[in-house]
């Protein structure tokens, strides 16, 4: 990337540097191989990686309007909208219950989910995105509850015309595989239309892999070899992948998502 790292972790440093220049006043904190923690908030650096990855000459150039446009007036994180101005933008994430080894529960927007995992808010930016804490739902004048509600919605109208490609294994079962590779793919998993859209091709109950932060994977509760193949393979997906959430696989009914499924073997 010209003057700039392409190892990821080693471009979020030179991007956390660039920016300790231009504020020397926030605190800034690398947690992750693209993302960074400014004022106890999360910053996904993931569309910045990308944008000067396809133009690695003008790296500098790029990471330079985009530290401009995040402080500027436009910029959310410090002139906050109103709620109903960020509504159509905000959107749920599935985190690890660990992610509050980083940061402060305290201060993080978030609802307790399933299979030690939370789910945490984001606003969408067009080259960013943002996360929202506690201190701005206040000053919103919502609750953390409406913000799922909000997100969900979101979540599901932005999800309308996605491509899901049905597999069939060898051993016989089948699985359903999203990868829009938008930053959302694992939050699929939150779809209120889920079990509709995937029970007929998966049966009634089905289980989900969501490994990291880009991958879905939903596949059929038999037979037993198959399942235990594909949970050996989330398990390395797990730890080899970016934004890793879980290893375990939650269970899609009628009537929700539910945790904790353990690796199954083989018969």
């Amino acid at each position: 990337m010209g003057s700039l790292p392409r190892e990821p972790e080693a471009f979020a440093e030179t991007v956390a540097t660039m920016l300790r220049q231009l504020q020397p006043g926030y605190a800034v904190d690398l947690i992750g191989p693209r993302e960074l923690i400014v004022n106890g908030r999360r910053l996904d650096l993931e569309n910045l990686y990308r944008m000067v990855a396809h133009d690695p000459a003008r790296g500098n150039e790029i990471v330079e309007q985009f530290l401009d446009q995040l402080f500027s007036g436009e910029s959310l994180m410090n002139a906050e909208s109103s709620f109903e101005l960020a509504r159509p933008r905000i959107m749920p994430r599935i985190q690890p219950e660990n992610i509050f080894e980083h940061l402060n529960r305290e201060l993080v927007a978030h609802v307790p989910f399933v299979n030690d995992t939370v789910i945490v808010f984001v606003t969408d930016l067009p080259q960013m995105t943002v996360s929202i804490t506690t201190d701005q739902v206040l000053r919103w004048g919502t609750t953390v509850e409406e913000l799922e509600i909000v997100s969900r919605e979101n979540l599901l109208h932005y999800t309308d015309d996605i491509e899901i490609q049905i597999v069939e294994s060898k051993e016989g079962g089948r699985a359903a595989i999203i990868s829009e590779q938008d930053g959302y793919d694992a939050a699929r998993l939150l779809m209120g239309n889920l079990h509709d859209r995937l029970s007929r091709q998966l049966g009634s109950d089905f289980l989900v892999a969501i490994p990291a932060r880009d991958m879905f994977v939903a596949i059929s509760n038999d037979p037993p070899e198959f399942v235990d193949r594909i949970a050996q393979r989330v398990e390395q997906d797990f730890r080899r992948l970016p934004y890793p959430i879980t290893s375990r696989l939650f269970l899609a009914t009628r009537d929700g998502v539910a945790g904790t499924m353990q690796r199954r073997t083989a018969a």
